[in-house]
């Protein structure tokens, strides 16, 4: 495993749950407005956390923390993320995977062996726009709509998050956001941050009102949506 960093307590990443959160190194996507960009861009410069020192942590920590967090980057991208996760969960901790959803078959495959808790799964954008949000000009869409279907069909506790961006995300996004969630568990709008780390810089937050009134006509159309980081 490229394991690019560790946050050692997190009481908001793993919903109603104590837990730590494991940064995987290097990523499919190059979101502009990305805030992890040293996972993302020249990933392969980030010194790295060896399995043994984690697990000497994660062992100290039985008892104390409920979850760990596995984002990125993209998680999915590491070759033995699976027999990593087994591990985890020797432990005695629940999982939770972060990701973009583009790797379809080995998220179906991992959540068939029930051995991931929670899904956090991020919507870029409407998928007329995935190209100019992902950064990925030549992404096969396919795979992001059987994440979501897959997801849906309520295999793992999941959740769809989208971070709201204003150069990026309009109305008429969303509402094509809200036709391609129909049917969701849960959707979180996240407030864009612009900070040093970000891929590229320009972009800008919108309004809270704006999110707020976005927020309210999701759940008018039956998706239960929360906002985040206003």
């Amino acid at each position: 495993m490229k394991i690019a960093g560790i946050q050692k307590l997190t009481l908001l990443d793993f919903p109603g749950l104590m837990a730590a959160t494991i940064f995987t190194n290097g990523c499919n996507f190059r979101c502009p407005f990305c805030h992890n960009s040293s996972l993302v861009i020249n990933s392969s410069a980030n010194k790295l956390v060896s399995e043994e020192d984690l697990f000497e942590f994660l062992n100290s920590r039985k008892g104390k923390l409920d979850g760990i967090c596995i984002t990125g980057g993209e998680p999915l991208l590491q070759e033995d993320i699976l027999d990593f996760i087994k591990k985890i969960k020797e432990i005695g901790f629940k999982v939770k995977l972060d990701t973009n959803g583009y790797l379809f078959p080995k998220l179906k495959e991992i959540i068939e062996t029930g051995l991931v808790d929670y899904v956090a799964m991020d919507i870029k954008n409407s998928l007329s726009k995935y190209p100019l949000t992902s950064g990925f000009n030549d992404i096969t869409i396919e795979n992001i709509v059987n994440s979501i279907n897959y997801l849906k069909e309520n295999h793992v506790d999941y959740e769809f998050r989208t971070t709201i961006v204003k150069e990026l995300h309009t109305f008429e996004d969303i509402k094509e956001i809200a036709s391609l969630l129909e049917g969701a568990k849960r959707y979180y709008l996240q407030q864009f941050e612009d900070t040093p780390y970000n891929i590229t810089s320009g972009y800008s937050a919108h309004d809270p009102e704006t999110l707020i009134n976005y927020k309210n006509y999701l759940n008018e159309m039956g998706i239960k949506t929360e906002v985040r980081g206003i």
